[in-house]
């Protein structure tokens, strides 16, 4: 897609992240929560995002194993021990704002957590609850 077209739609801003290298502009977290409702066709609920974060899912890890309970402040790759900023929007501004980078990092950590890809549902509610976390 040219950069000169701003994405209006949710959809199409989860759509273009979704097709691979992303040259659209920087996205909010908002709006990539809206794209993931979209694509999940139900509302997102931070409770259950909070669940899925916190607990492990058959895998080794969970999401809190390397972000902590509380991803509020920086991380630590659990075994790798690189240290990850907050993943928080509201502690880290660059924390959802590149939806290709976004669609990378949901990949990778989804595969490590549950042995697959999140579903848009799951992404929709990590997101939501991380959008509550404030200073």
């Amino acid at each position: 897609m040219p950069r000169h077209l701003k994405l209006k739609s949710p959809l199409l801003l989860l759509a273009a992240a979704l097709l691979g290298p992303s040259r659209a502009s920087a996205a909010t977290p908002a709006e990539l929560l809206d794209g993931y409702v979209a694509a999940a066709r139900a509302p997102a609920d931070a409770r259950r995002g909070q669940a899925f974060f916190t607990q492990r899912h058959g895998a080794e890890w969970s999401c809190a194993s390397c972000h902590h309970a509380l991803p509020t402040g920086a991380g630590q790759h659990a075994s790798t021990g690189k240290e990850i900023g907050a993943l928080a929007p509201a502690f880290n501004p660059r924390r959802f704002s590149e939806p290709a980078k976004v669609e990378k990092w949901f990949r990778r950590n989804c595969k490590d957590v549950l042995n697959r890809e999140c579903s848009a549902g799951e992404k929709a509610d990590v997101l939501a609850w991380l959008m509550t976390l404030k200073p």
